[in-house]
């Protein structure tokens, strides 16, 4: 969702009247809820993800779903002869599905947009038929590939990383100035290893003390979670010499978080990789496993090669193993700069103007 509000955005910027870009989108998507406030008509149409599962109940919301799709690519082709577009961008996702067969259909251009660094099944899918392909990571195996980075929201390009700056995001926060800050975070919902480990970071990281821990456990696990350590009821402050712990279920203001961590901890899904590198801020990645195609595996291992993350397994996560990664970067100053570095040139804050440059290029 973000990447398509931030390119039609570019597009506005370019010169593009905000009436003439149509965002189409699925009833059970984030963008039923986001997008009626937002300055660009838009258009949501039925269907669901197919479920990767053979048993019963898997297989009816199956068939439920490929009725849903059949019916959004009729309304898609529909609206496609009537209105007769210039140009068909897909960010990818079964949502995206509908428009982009509409635009093969009406030999409309289409431009395809992928933010991990393997195309999921759409994309792949629809990639044979595209004009040109955006993608995120070198080595994408799209045909026409562009790579042009995934757009993020302005404000993880703005981040002020001086020591001066780092103090403010910090007292935002109210965490210690003085303190290196490690920021955990696995998604709206949660990543249930990450917050185990996470917690038992705080029992076996004797060094640990004089430094922060921001956990965002996501909603779901954030009960199991928000008494913080037994020795630390409160879920906050020192902890028998330990690390300053705070815990939160969800923070809506993960630009300014960013602008806390010395490291961030966290899954590898596209938006978070592409929000590290644009800000500048060094990871340890803990990819989810069973992604479709190992996709986050592949985002991370992208992130390890150019020195900006270290990758830890998923099935190798803990709190001894975090504690290990932690110590060795945060004892290193000289290594952390140079992953924050290397984050920042291989990020792309342009992305979104990158995007709607290829998009005018094969608009007819």
């Amino acid at each position: 969702m973000i990447p398509s509000l931030q390119i039609a955005r570019a597009m506005v910027a370019r010169g593009h009247a905000a009436d003439s870009i149509e965002l189409f989108g699925s009833r059970r998507g984030m963008e039923a809820s986001a997008w009626p406030p937002l300055e660009f008509p838009f258009t949501l149409l039925p269907g669901r993800g197919i479920r990767r599962s053979f048993r019963p109940g898997a297989l009816w919301a199956n068939a439920g779903a490929v009725l849903g799709l059949i019916w959004a690519c009729a309304r898609s082709l529909g609206s496609f002869v009537l209105h007769r577009p210039h140009v068909v961008v897909v960010v990818g996702g079964y949502a995206g599905f509908p428009a982009g067969m509409a635009a093969v259909l009406t030999r409309v251009p289409l431009v395809l947009m992928n933010t991990d660094a393997v195309p999921g099944a759409v994309n792949a899918l629809l990639g044979r038929f595209a004009a040109a392909c955006a993608v995120a990571f070198p080595g994408t195996e799209l045909p026409r590939a562009h790579v042009t980075g995934t757009p993020v929201r302005p404000e993880f390009d703005s981040l002020d990383r001086s020591p001066e700056g780092r103090a403010r995001a910090k007292a935002q926060f109210g965490l210690p100035g003085d303190r290196q800050t490690v920021v955990a975070f696995g998604g709206s919902l949660g990543a249930l290893r990450i917050n185990r480990a996470v917690a038992d970071l705080l029992g076996v990281w004797p060094d640990g003390a004089g430094r922060s821990v921001y956990h965002v456990t996501g909603r779901r696990d954030y009960e199991k979670f928000a008494t913080g350590p037994l020795d630390n009821p409160d879920g906050e402050g020192d902890a028998g010499g330990g690390p300053d712990y705070r815990v939160v279920p969800f923070e809506d203001r993960m630009p300014e978080l960013y602008g806390t961590a010395d490291v961030c901890v966290a899954r590898a899904g596209a938006m978070t990789v592409a929000e590290l590198l644009v800000s500048g801020v060094p990871s340890i990645l803990i990819p989810l496993p069973g992604a479709p195609r190992d996709h986050q595996t592949r985002n991370a291992a992208a992130l390890v090669a150019v020195g900006a993350a270290v990758l830890i397994p998923d099935s190798e996560c803990d709190g001894a193993r975090l504690a290990s990664e932690l110590t060795a970067l945060l004892d290193d100053p000289d290594r952390l700069r140079e992953m924050g570095e290397a984050a920042r040139r291989f990020g792309h804050p342009d992305a979104a103007d990158r995007v709607a440059e290829l998009i005018e290029d094969h608009a007819r």
